[in-house]
This record gives C-alpha cells, sequence and structure tokens, in this order.
C-alpha cells in the first residue's frame, strides 16, 4: 500500500466486543488492496485502499460478518451526522440503562431466595422464575441477539460466552424445576460459593442467570459512559470553533454568516468575548486574546495588525479585524482534532497483540467449558456440579477486560494531551517514547526565538546610552535587515511596538551590502555597521567599545557600532535570544534520564553560548553541540546516532528540520513551526512552549504504562480464574460480578489519566 492510496474512516454499529472488532478488521483486511484498521473503543474502521477498490465494497464485507458500516459524510454535513450520532449513541445509552434497572431490580430478590433459606417461603422457586424470565430474555437480550449474529457467521465472540452461561443457567433451572425435583413445593437450598454439593436436579440457577446479566449490563453501562467521556476531550476540541461570523463586504458592511462559508482572503469582525472564527491575519484592531481553550497558555497575548490569530481563540478586550488565512479542513484547530482522532483509532502493538489473542480466546473457552462439563461427568461429579462449573468457566472467560485495557487509556491519554496543547499523532508513538535516550534540540526557533533583539547597548566614554540607541535606532529603522529591525524595536515588547513612529526622521539614508547603514539624523551623519565598516571609515574604538565587541562575539552574538561626527559613540549587542522556559525544559528532560543535544547550522560560538545558558553540556557521548550543519547534515547527525545505539528524539520547526524529524525514533515539532516539520513529526506541541516536550514524554510514558498495566491485570485475571472455574471453586454467579469489575476496573484506571498534570 503506498501512502498516497484513498483512506476512509467507517463508523461501525453493532460491535459489542474486541473480538467484533478483531473479526471485522480481519475480513477487511482479506480483500485485495484494502488495509484497515477498526477500534472497539472508537467505534471507526480507518480503511487505506487502492483507488479501484469500491467503497460500496466496504461497506457489503461489514455487512457480511454481520455489522453494519456508514461511509463519512460529505463536507458540510459532519456537524449534522455528529448532532445524529451523538443522539443514537444517547438513546443507546438510555435504553441499556433501563434494561440494567428492569434486571437489578428484578435479580435482587431472585438471589435473595436462592441465597437465604429463611426467605424461601412455599413456592420461591417458581416466583424466582416469574421474575427472571424478563431478565434472562429483554433484559439480556443484546447478548442473545450478538451471539446469535455471530453463530450464522460461524463465529463466537465475547457475548456468546455470556449468552451461552445465561441460556446453560436458566435451561437447566427449567428442566429442573419441570422433570426434576425443583418445583416442589416447599423445596430449600442453600448458597454455596463453588459448584460443589450441588444436588442434582434438586436446584435451581436463576439467580445465576439474572445476576450474571445484571453484572454484564452493569459492566457495559459503565464502560459506554467511560467510552463517552474518555472522547469528550476531542468533541470538546471540535466544539471549539465559532458557529457564525460577522463579515465584512467590499464596502465595509457586516453580514452574518455561518463560519462554514468563509473563504480565504474574506475579512470577518470579532468582538470583544467573541471566538476568532478562523485562522486569520489582524488587519485592524488590537485585543489580548486568549488562546488557552486551544494551545493551553493561560496568559493572553497581545495582537495588533500583522499578527496571526488562531480560529477558536477569544478576543477579551478589543475589536479587531481579521484577514481569513486558512479555512475549514486547513485550520489549526481542525488539525489539532485530525490527529487526535488519528492517534484514537490506530493501533499500538500492545493492542495488536491483545486483539490477536481475543481472537483465539473465545473458541479456547468454549473449548475448555465442554472439557469442564465432560471432566466433571468422567471423575463422577453430579450433572449439576458439572454444568455449574462449565457456566462459571463461560462467564469468567469473557475478556472484555482484555479489549479495553488499550482504546480506553489511548483514548484519555490523547485526549488530555490535547488539552494540554499536546497532540500524538499515533499510538505507536508511545513504544517510542519509552525507548528514547537521546534528544536532540535544534537551536533557532526551538531553543532561541527565533527572531534577532537588541540585548545590550554599551556607550562611549562621555556619551549617553540613550542617544547611541535612538540615533542608531533612527538609521537602521529605514532598514529592513533583521539587525536593523532588531535594534530599531524590540519584537514583542509592548512599549516599543510603535518605536519607529516616535524616533527622528533620517534623510540621505543608504545601505551599505553586508556592512551596515548610514544617514543623517537631527543634523548629524550617523553611521551604523560592522567594526569593519568603522575601520574603512578611519574612525577607531576606544579600549571600552573594543572590549564590548570582542565579548559580544565571544558569546556568539552580533555586535555593530554606531558613529556620528567621526567618533565611535556606542556598541549595540544584537542576538537570537534563548525562550522562556528553555533551560527549566533541559533540565526537565535531563530529569527523564534523556540526554539532550544541541543542534544548529548556526557558528559554534553562538551555539555553545545557547548551550550553555540552556544547561547543555558538550560531552564526547554525543549530548553536546554540533554546530554549522546543514539540514542534510542534521539528517546524517541524527543518523550517526542511531548507529552508535541511541534511541533519539528530535525537536525541531523549521523547514530544514523536517528530514531529521522524519528520521528520528520520535519526532517532535513546535505548532509555531511550519506545516511541513509538523507533518514529518510524531508529537505536536501546539504552543511552541519547549517545556511541552518533557511533559510530552511523561504523558506518552504514562499512557503507555497504563496500557501495560491493563493488559496485565486483564491476563492476569482470565489466567488465575479460569482453572479456579473448572475446577468447580467459582459459583457461575460471582464469576459473573467478579467479569463485570474486572472490566469496570480497567476502564476506572484509564480514566485516572484524566488527572495528568
Amino acid at each position: 500500500m503506498s501512502t498516497a492510496d484513498p483512506e476512509l474512516e467507517l463508523a461501525i454499529t453493532g460491535m459489542t466486543c474486541a473480538s467484533c472488532a478483531n473479526r471485522i478488521e480481519r475480513k477487511l483486511t482479506k480483500l485485495d488492496g484494502v488495509e484497515a484498521t477498526v477500534n472497539y473503543a472508537t467505534e471507526k474502521a480507518t480503511v487505506r485502499h487502492r483507488v479501484d477498490v469500491d467503497p460500496q465494497l466496504l461497506l457489503d464485507t461489514v455487512a457480511a460478518a454481520g455489522y453494519a458500516a456508514m461511509l463519512p459524510p460529505p463536507p458540510g454535513e459532519q456537524d449534522g451526522a455528529d448532532a445524529v450520532a451523538d443522539l443514537a449513541a444517547d438513546a443507546e445509552l438510555a435504553l441499556l440503562r433501563r434494561r440494567l434497572v428492569v434486571a437489578s431490580v428484578l435479580a435482587l430478590p431472585v438471589v435473595v431466595m436462592a441465597m437465604a433459606p429463611p426467605a424461601q417461603l412455599p413456592g420461591w422457586q417458581w416466583l424466582s422464575l416469574v421474575l427472571a424470565a424478563p431478565v434472562v430474555t429483554w433484559a439480556a437480550w443484546p447478548f442473545h441477539r450478538a451471539a446469535a449474529v455471530n453463530a450464522r457467521h460461524g463465529a463466537a465472540t465475547m457475548d456468546t460466552l455470556v449468552s451461552v452461561g445465561v441460556l446453560a443457567a436458566t435451561v437447566w433451572s427449567l428442566v429442573a424445576l419441570t422433570v426434576g425435583t425443583a418445583g416442589e413445593i416447599g423445596m430449600t437450598h442453600g448458597f454455596s460459593l463453588t459448584a460443589a454439593g450441588s444436588d442434582g436436579l434438586g436446584n435451581v440457577y436463576l439467580e445465576v442467570a439474572t445476576a450474571v446479566t445484571a453484572f454484564l449490563l452493569a459492566g457495559r453501562y459503565v464502560e459506554k459512559r467511560a467510552k463517552r467521556r474518555a472522547g469528550a476531550a476531542l468533541r470538546a476540541l471540535l466544539d471549539l470553533g465559532a458557529k457564525d461570523v460577522a463579515v465584512l463586504d467590499e464596502h465595509g458592511v457586516e453580514h452574518r454568516v455561518p463560519t462554514d462559508r468563509l473563504a480565504r482572503g474574506t475579512r470577518f469582525v470579532v468582538r470583544p468575548g467573541e471566538k476568532v472564527a478562523t485562522d486569520g491575519e489582524v488587519v485592524e484592531g488590537r485585543s489580548a486574546v486568549d488562546a488557552s481553550l486551544v494551545t493551553g497558555e493561560p496568559v493572553p497575548v497581545e495582537v495588533v495588525p500583522g499578527d496571526a490569530v488562531v480560529g477558536g481563540t477569544i478576543s477579551t478586550s478589543g475589536r479587531l479585524v481579521v484577514r481569513a488565512t486558512r479555512v475549514g479542513a486547513d485550520t489549526q484547530l481542525a488539525q489539532m482534532a485530525r490527529l487526535v482522532e488519528q492517534a484514537q483509532s490506530g493501533k499500538a502493538d500492545v493492542q495488536r497483540l491483545a486483539d490477536r489473542v481475543a481472537g483465539v480466546f473465545v473458541p479456547a473457552v468454549l473449548v475448555l467449558a465442554v472439557l469442564t462439563l465432560a471432566g466433571w461427568l468422567l471423575l463422577g461429579g453430579s450433572a449439576t456440579e458439572a454444568a455449574t462449573a462449565a457456566v462459571a468457566v463461560l462467564i469468567i472467560a469473557c475478556p472484555c477486560a482484555l479489549g479495553l485495557a488499550t482504546p480506553t487509556a489511548l483514548l484519555v491519554g490523547t485526549g488530555r494531551g490535547a488539552q494540554l496543547g499536546i497532540l500524538i499523532r499515533g499510538p505507536e508513538v508511545l513504544e517510542s517514547t519509552r525507548r528514547v535516550d537521546t534528544v536532540v534540540l535544534d537551536k533557532t526557533g526551538t531553543v532561541t526565538t527565533g527572531v534577532m533583539s537588541l540585548v545590550d547597548v554599551v556607550a562611549a566614554p562621555g556619551e549617553r546610552v540613550d542617544d547611541v540607541r535612538r540615533l542608531a535606532a533612527a538609521v537602521e529603522a529605514a532598514s529592513e535587515h533583521p539587525v536593523a529591525r532588531a535594534i530599531a524595536a524590540a519584537p514583542g515588547d509592548e512599549a516599543s511596538r510603535g518605536a519607529r513612529d516616535l524616533l527622528p526622521p533620517v534623510t540621505d539614508f543608504t545601505s551599505l551590502e553586508g556592512l551596515g547603514v548610514e544617514g543623517v539624523v537631527e543634523g548629524r551623519a550617523v553611521v551604523v555597521g560592522r567594526p569593519r565598516l568603522l575601520a574603512e571609515r578611519g574612525v577607531e574604538l576606544p579600549a571600552a567599545l573594543l572590549t564590548a565587541v570582542e565579548e559580544a562575539e565571544a558569546a556568539g552574538r552580533t555586535a555593530v557600532v554606531a558613529a556620528w561626527d567621526d567618533r565611535a559613540r556606542g556598541v549595540l549587542v544584537v542576538a537570537d535570544t534563548v525562550k522562556d522556559g528553555a533551560a527549566e525544559a533541559v533540565a526537565s528532560l535531563r530529569g527523564l534520564g534523556l540526554r539532550p543535544m544541541l543542534l544548529t547550522g548556526d557558528h559554534a560560538r553562538a551555539a555553545r553560548a545557547v548551550a550553555a545558558e540552556v544547561g547543555i553540556e558538550p560531552g564526547p557521548d554525543g549530548a553536546g553541540v554540533v554546530a554549522e550543519v546543514l539540514p542534510a547534515e542534521k539528517l546524517a547527525a541524527v543518523r550517526r546516532l542511531q548507529e552508535q545505539g541511541h534511541v533519539v528524539a528530535m525537536v525541531g520547526d523549521g523547514v530544514n528540520d523536517a528530514a531529521a524529524l522524519a528520521q528520528a525514533d520520535l519526532g517532535i515539532a513546535l505548532g509555531t513551526g511550519t506545516d511541513v516539520a509538523i507533518q514529518a513529526a510524531d508529537l505536536t506541541l501546539v504552543r511552541g512552549d519547549l517545556r511541552l516536550a518533557a511533559d510530552a514524554v511523561r504523558l506518552s510514558r504514562r499512557t503507555l504504562a497504563t496500557i501495560r498495566g491493563n493488559l496485565f491485570w486483564a491476563f492476569a485475571y482470565n489466567v488465575a480464574a479460569l482453572p479456579v472455574a473448572a475446577a468447580g471453586l467459582l459459583n457461575p454467579m460471582i464469576a459473573g460480578l467478579a467479569m463485570a469489575l474486572s472490566s469496570v476496573f480497567v476502564v476506572t484506571n484509564s480514566l485516572r489519566l484524566r488527572r495528568f498534570r
């Protein structure tokens, strides 16, 4: 299969367990030119197929397996389809709740009468039959229906085990009541935790049939509620966008239209308290924008004309006019939701193992139940004891917990990551984070801001720092060079956003390619540029300025000299500053047992200075500094580390990082970077805060640990309980309770990830 092949996401209905998902997946994958992944938790199938494969064939294949599938809705109808799906899910949950309530209310007196001899009044067994009838038929109908569908297609699932167990207990009780002695008025029997000591056809097991049904319905109800809660983060993400927007026509008149009618280039208005309708660029106004719903960043960000804004964020203070730059599926919010959904629909290796086990588990259990029945009879046990032990095997073996172990943890973990601004591309990423031992950090735009800033001004003896800054900025304001822009107005400094308008005017401006600029300001001929430019003009630098230049260059910074009236007046130092929190991020990565390394195309002095500032120490083991590398050499550096036996994570933001991100065992892209880098990465940090890298690794590891814990307990439960049940040491009712509780445990354990901080 090629990555260029079409991909469909089918909604699957009728699945009741992991075995169902496994069967559908096998059927689809057997088709020529089709690869499929079916996820029981999300109830979706992700199908990649050749262009010549008819989508209707996919639907027919799912139907032939005994289930129903639906193609994704056409563009523009997604909201309506989602609403219909939500209503259907709510209706299904409500019906399941009614079945559970009826089963619980009717099963309680049946269980009490069977377990407590004082409650066994004359004819109690016939009253139990009346109360049990609705439970084992209507309330247990989902299990019977699924078992019948599976039987028609020559398959067996966990529902088969439940249905066979409930029917076996019910039929045995009916035979005992009508043929045996259990129907005699005045009959009594006690309750036993085991199958031993049963009195042939003198006992009824209606309490087993009803209690197992109630327990399993309770487990399924909790499971479905948990699945909806686990997917709430994704639904909340999709609901963040605005529903309608005020657009401006060519005359500047506002018209309210649905957001899905926005086109690129359209201008729209965002008032205080309103959501930004789509990704765009501010063309008028200024405001503080609250991006916490999208990025998790709690501090509002000031935006002015020229700044980019993200759809779903909220303008808190001012009116903005925004020009749409990305709409529909291209917006950052839509991409975030798509990445989260892809991650939740995929499968980690541990889940594939669980699916393979579930696929063979049910037939094996049916065989074990038959062997248990035969073994008890051959060893001289009564027919009731043999049947009781066999039913207990059927019930205790239901591997619902096994099927839920991975998808519920993955749902909750990826959803929580989305809330924190961490997007996990796929479940296979979880395994990568566990093995990583080296983190390679790109410098510019990742560890540093990627924007030149004025960091120091040194005035010559007898000169004022303010004069040096003001006159130099006046000349540099006429230039578009990054160093010039840094001197004219420090980016991000609210007080200096309008600095260019407050500077004195410059005349006779000249830009000297690669050297500097010159012009006349307030009657003075001002020159600002490299020390070499001043040397060519015959201007000598005093010792204090020479020292400032040497110290700046030793630290990897750029130093320019300002002069007027043929005298050097000061040195202005410009640098790409380290991001807030970069040093904290490096320390956090070290705390996770990872070795940080700085990789940059910048010169070695600048790289070493930045590394020292954030706490990365050069060393012979690869956790150091590699400078002056081209994009292809970044890829080679990552590959070299891998050849040395390291498992490498790469953190970057630019187009030149994309190849290295793809090569790394774990690629982490900053959401503030380029789309190319984001597409090449496995994890995306939405708000571009490097500190999230450590959080992303911790969340991934915590999610994987939860999955492994769930699988351990699910396997351990079945392995330990099956021999006990086969030996007749487990009453079927207790088996049903234990099985239901194991599923509840797995789901509850997964939901703990929602509290990740």
